[in-house]
C-alpha cells in the first residue's frame, strides 16, 4: 500500500512539474480546471446527490470557474482572496467544534468555497508575470512538504491527537514537523528566487499552517458522509479532494502572503 502511495504521490508531482513549469497559464488553468471539476463531482457525493445532480454540482463549479478566470482583475483577487480566507476561518471553527449539525446548503456552498477561489489563485499567481510558474512552483512545494513532513513525523513521533473527532489519524507532532518541512522548502525558494529568507520562512509557515485547516475540512466532511476517502480514482490515495484538500486553504494565504510582504506579485 506504501508503496502505491509512493508511485501514485511521484507520478502526479512529475505532472504537477511539467504542467506548471512548461505550460502556459491557459493550459496549466485548463488541466486543473478540469482536475477541480473531479473535485466538485466528489464533493457532490458528500451530500449523497443523485448522479444528475452531482453532475449539475459540477457544472455550477465550472461556471464559476469561468466566470473568475474572466473576471477578477487585482482588486477583485484581493476581494475574492478576503472572502476564501472568511471561509477558512469558518472552516476552523467548524472543525473545532465538530460534530454539529450542517444543513445540506451549507455542505454544498462549502465545496465551492473550497475549490473555486484555490483554483483560481493558483492560475493568477502562475499568470502573475515572468516569476508566476516558480511562485505557483514554490506553493506546491511548500504544501507538498507540509503534508510529507506530517505524515513522516506523525507515523514516527506522533502521540498527541490533534482533532480526533474528524482525523484520529493526525497528531501535533506530525504538524509540527509539517511545519519544520515546510520552512525549509521556504528557505530554499527565498534563496533560488532572490527573495527576503525571513519573509519567506514566515509565508512558508503561515501557508502551512492555513494547509492543515484544508485537510481538516475536507476530513470532516468526509466524516460527516461516512467516507474514508473522497473517491477512489487515484491508487494508494483515493480521490482528487485527498490530494487537493491542503492546496484548497493554502493558495489563497499564498496569494495574501505575496502581496502584504510586496516579495512577489
Amino acid at each position: 500500500m506504501l508503496g502505491t502511495r509512493i508511485a501514485t504521490a511521484a507520478l502526479l508531482a512529475a505532472a504537477a512539474v511539467f504542467t506548471v513549469l512548461y505550460l502556459p497559464s491557459w493550459i496549466m488553468a485548463l488541466i486543473f480546471g478540469a482536475l477541480w471539476t473531479i473535485g466538485a463531482w466528489e464533493w457532490a457525493h458528500f451530500l449523497s446527490a443523485p448522479r444528475g445532480i452531482a453532475a449539475g454540482y459540477a457544472g455550477v463549479c465550472i461556471a464559476l470557474l469561468l466566470l473568475c478566470g474572466g473576471a477578477f482583475d487585482q482588486s477583485g483577487a484581493a476581494s475574492l482572496a478576503a472572502l476564501a480566507m472568511a471561509w477558512w476561518l469558518t472552516a476552523l471553527v467548524s472543525v473545532l467544534c465538530f460534530p454539529w449539525p450542517a444543513p445540506a446548503a451549507f455542505s454544498a456552498v462549502a465545496g465551492l468555497l473550497v475549490l473555486v477561489p484555490s483554483w483560481f489563485f493558483l492560475v493568477y499567481i502562475h499568470n502573475s508575470g515572468s516569476s508566476g510558474p516558480a511562485l505557483t512552483m514554490a506553493l506546491l512545494c511548500i504544501v507538498w512538504a507540509a503534508d510529507v513532513g506530517a505524515f513522516l513525523c506523525g507515523r514516527r513521533f506522533g502521540r498527541v491527537k490533534l482533532a480526533p473527532a474528524v482525523s484520529p489519524g493526525k497528531t501535533w507532532e506530525g504538524v509540527l514537523g509539517g511545519l519544520a518541512c515546510a520552512s525549509a522548502v521556504a528557505v530554499v525558494a527565498a534563496v533560488m528566487l532572490d527573495r527576503s529568507v525571513a519573509l519567506w520562512v514566515a509565508l512558508g509557515l503561515a501557508t502551512a499552517m492555513v494547509s492543515v485547516v484544508g485537510d481538516l475540512t475536507v476530513s470532516m466532511f468526509k466524516r460527516r458522509a461516512g467516507k474514508k476517502d473522497s473517491g477512489r480514482l487515484l491508487p494508494g490515495h483515493g480521490g482528487i479532494l485527498d490530494r487537493i484538500d491542503s492546496l484548497s486553504a493554502a493558495a489563497p494565504i499564498f496569494f495574501l502572503g505575496l502581496e502584504l510582504s510586496g516579495s512577489g506579485l
